[in-house]
């Protein structure tokens, strides 16, 4: 792509690997706003364990907008496909507003649903369907699967009853409400990478920063507030694993740190996989080694040209 053709950037990579450092400078001295890709930064309330580091998005006096930050409830769930409709509304409002959107998130499901461009369906409860579907033999099922999508090549959908009634489900809900046309997204796609000790040594500084700021009291207030263990737990990482500390599963603070380091090493590891994949699959990344702003800027200036305010490092 020439430097007219991106409408968007894109900054992923694990965590801790400085994402929304790099994003906040590059929105600032592009005139951009950044969109989160994190599936638990929209949650209110998570705020230490979901390391949203709201200080983050001010240079100066100057504060950069973030979207899709503490958008709902714990009480309700928020997926992939809210994730997909949520990006397109903020993306399309801010090119009608002449703004660069920087998508800035690790979570790999929610940067491929809009990069990779999923074709995806809210499928409204419909008991009595639901109960045909379930009625019909698995030939009866794949028949009617084939009538609905004639062109079908994704052949997972056939490897049991309960994938192809989700697949007819969704064929649908397509065919009686058809989604609105998606922004067409042309991305640039930064992503942060360190060597893997140096990672490592991240992650347990920043988590130890993360218990002295608060983190532990912070899942004791949410409890409090009535949020379930088992809603926690659902949560992941920091808060799955303090909630076994708060509830006696683990036997002190040091264990804590240690398994949580350890829990949340691997899960970098999943990421970083994740993201190879999206390369094989298509994806131009280009990787910025520690997050340097540096080398970003050069990629960035041959993308979109010069930046329209300085750089602040």
């Amino acid at each position: 792509m020439t430097k007219t053709d991106y409408n968007c950037l894109v900054i992923l990579g694990p965590t801790a690997a400085g994402k929304t450092h790099l994003g906040v400078r590059l929105a600032h001295a592009y005139a951009g706003e950044i969109i989160s890709a994190d599936s638990r930064q929209v949650y209110r309330g998570l705020d230490i364990g979901a390391g949203k580091d709201l200080e983050e998005y001010r240079l100066g006096d100057t504060r950069i907008a973030a979207h899709l930050i503490d958008i709902i409830d714990l009480d309700q769930e928020y997926n992939v496909f809210d994730f997909q409709q949520d990006f397109y509304r903020v993306f399309s409002e801010l090119r009608a507003k002449k703004v660069l959107p920087v998508l800035v998130g690790g979570t790999g499901l929610y940067l491929d649903s809009v990069l990779l461009g999923y074709e995806m369906a809210k499928i409204p409860e419909n008991p009595e369907r639901r109960a045909r579907l379930q009625a019909m033999t698995a030939e009866e099922l794949e028949a009617e699967l084939r009538a609905l999508k004639p062109d079908l090549h994704n052949v997972t959908d056939l490897v049991s009853q309960e994938r192809m009634i989700q697949a007819i489900e969704i064929a649908l809900a397509r065919a009686e409400n058809p989604p609105p046309p998606r922004p067409e997204l042309r991305p640039l796609v930064l992503g942060t990478r360190w060597d893997r000790e140096q990672l490592r040594s991240r992650i347990r500084i920043r988590l130890s920063q993360r218990l002295d700021e608060g983190l532990i009291e912070e899942v004791e207030a949410l409890h409090r507030q009535g949020v379930s263990w088992a809603r926690l737990d659902s949560l992941g990482l920091e808060y799955r694993f303090v909630s076994n500390f708060l509830t006696g599963k683990l036997e002190s603070r040091d264990q804590l740190n240690e398994l949580l380091a350890i829990a949340i090493s691997q899960f970098a590891r999943r990421q970083r996989r994740w993201f190879r994949r999206m390369e094989r699959r298509g994806i131009q990344i280009h990787w910025v080694n520690e997050a340097s702003l540096t080398e970003a800027a050069q990629v960035m200036q041959s993308a979109f040209g010069p930046p329209l305010r300085n750089l602040i490092d």
